[in-house]
């Protein structure tokens, strides 16, 4: 397995949406992050910035306020040599890591399947075009989220469609097991953020669910 893709997997034409509001500024920079430590292992300015997250700020004490807690513990105790050591043994390993964060493997057992041919689709009809030099398929699950990052400050459905038909299907099954994988340590704990924020963005988006066939840039008319 190659590294995972960037934050910058893939290049917008950003399109008209509706205004920010401070709750989806907040859902962009968590996709934003999961991306970010799906990609890449944090540098020592990441874990500081993560060590430091306002307890207080977190909000209501539920799974995902447990979630923050339990991210901010562990960056507090990790170091980046240990993380680059995670992060290989997790993703990469020696021709593959323990976890294969890749939708078409979870959706069909292998990579490359229909599940990618229908993402490239969509990612087209939304504008999104695949950098040169990226080696990672789009299914990345760091990819995905940052798609996510990228279009939920703007218009639901769009984001709704997207994400009921290439995040819930898969992703959460993928953070759970990295909570399971015997090599995650800091990462358990990017798993438990993963897997409950996935839960939260299932039930905010639960009204677009896709009913029928269809491409995510056929909801923009």
């Amino acid at each position: 397995m190659t590294q995972a893709p960037l934050s910058s997997q893939t290049e917008s034409r950003p399109a008209g949406g509706n205004p920010e509001s401070a709750e989806d500024v907040l859902r962009a920079n968590t996709y934003g992050l999961l991306g970010h430590l799906l990609a890449t292992p944090p540098t020592q300015d990441s874990l500081d910035l993560l060590a430091r997250i306002n307890r207080e700020a977190i909000g209501p004490q539920d799974l995902l306020a447990a979630a923050w807690e339990m991210l901010r513990q562990a960056a507090g105790r990790a170091t980046p040599g240990q993380l680059e050591e995670e992060f290989h043994d997790l993703f990469t390993g020696m021709g593959r890591g323990e976890l294969m964060p890749y939708g078409s493997w979870y959706m069909t057992g292998f990579l490359m399947e229909q599940p990618l041919a229908k993402l490239r689709g969509d990612l087209q009809e939304l504008g999104f075009a695949r950098q040169a030099g990226v080696t990672e398929p789009e299914d990345h699950a760091a990819a995905l989220v940052e798609v996510m990052s990228m279009i939920c400050t703007g218009e639901e459905s769009i984001q709704g469609l997207f994400f009921h038909r290439h995040i819930a299907p898969w992703m959460q099954r993928f953070f759970r097991d990295m909570q399971e994988a015997t090599s995650a340590r800091f990462y358990r704990a990017v798993g438990q953020l993963g897997e409950q924020f996935m839960e939260v963005e299932r039930e905010y988006l639960r009204f677009w669910q896709p009913t029928e066939p269809s491409t995510v840039a056929e909801r923009k008319n």
